[in-house]
């Protein structure tokens, strides 16, 4: 039985919403699923992800393929790069908690670009929407009441 990590689409028509779950390659795409591991909404900006990453590291190691939106979710939860890192635990190149201060180096470095990237977008969007009021050039007009030859 061949295992995948996907997405479950969920949301109205141009709404949508995704689960992120472990199912049977064989099961349709919106069916049965064996487990959910967390949610993707890509309509807020940035795309919101919330992760199992424990469950989904589970799953990895049991041997769930991911698909390929999947796979770029993952990477950017970082749960690859701590499947990575654990790889070279067991190999012993270093030990845990060696790779434990890796991934927490990383990840804090991930989250400060997410939250300058999101600051940028809303400066941008404010920027946009201030409003600008047209100016028009007021002509010399002759004042009431005189009379020009």
């Amino acid at each position: 039985m061949a295992v995948k990590m996907r997405l479950q689409r969920h949301g109205s028509k141009k709404r949508p919403f995704y689960f992120i779950v472990v199912a049977d390659g064989r099961a349709p795409r919106d069916g049965k699923f064996i487990q959910k591991i967390g949610t993707y909404n890509p309509l807020t900006v940035p795309a919101t992800i919330q992760l199992d990453r424990q469950k989904a590291l589970d799953w990895l190691h049991k041997g769930a393929q991911p698909t390929d939106t999947v796979r770029r979710i993952l990477s950017f939860k970082g749960v690859l790069f701590l499947k990575h890192l654990l790889r070279g635990v067991k190999l012993g190149l270093f030990d845990e908690a060696q790779a434990m201060v890796k991934f927490q180096a990383w990840h804090d470095e991930h989250e400060a670009n997410i939250k300058r990237r999101g600051d940028t977008h809303r400066q941008q969007q404010r920027q946009r929407k201030e409003y600008k009021p047209a100016v028009k050039k007021v002509e010399d007009a002759p004042a009431e009441g005189s009379t020009e030859a």
